[in-house]
């Protein structure tokens, strides 16, 4: 249930980093729910591999349903993904938005 509300948050925390630079809301929402189920998956297969070479018995007794601190590591490690990378594209924008003006003041004057 946890996992739900952190996907609408980071949807709708791209989809506005996307609205402020005039870019297309959506593809940037789903871009920020790929981050996370992407870094979930990553983590849950690490962890099943490095559970399954340590105890191979606790696989038969696993409750993936269950709230653990298995759990809590991997949406704290998505979270930071989807930090991460929301940071690096606020980064990359402002310096296109940086360049994009200057190229405007160059046609300043230019006939069509």
């Amino acid at each position: 249930m946890l996992g739900i509300f952190i996907l609408i948050a980071a949807y709708r925390y791209y989809a506005r980093l996307a609205e402020r630079f005039s870019k297309t809301k959506w593809h940037y929402g789903l871009l920020a729910i790929g981050i996370y189920l992407g870094t979930q998956l990553i983590f849950g297969v690490a962890y099943g591999i490095y559970q399954g070479i340590t105890d191979t018995a606790s696989l038969e007794d696993s409750n993936f349903m269950a709230f653990s601190g298995i759990n809590l590591v991997g949406w704290l490690l998505s979270i930071a993904a989807v930090y991460g990378i929301y940071k690096f594209l606020e980064n990359k924008f402002i310096e296109e938005n940086l360049q994009k003006p200057s190229l405007e003041i160059e046609e300043i004057g230019r006939k069509e």
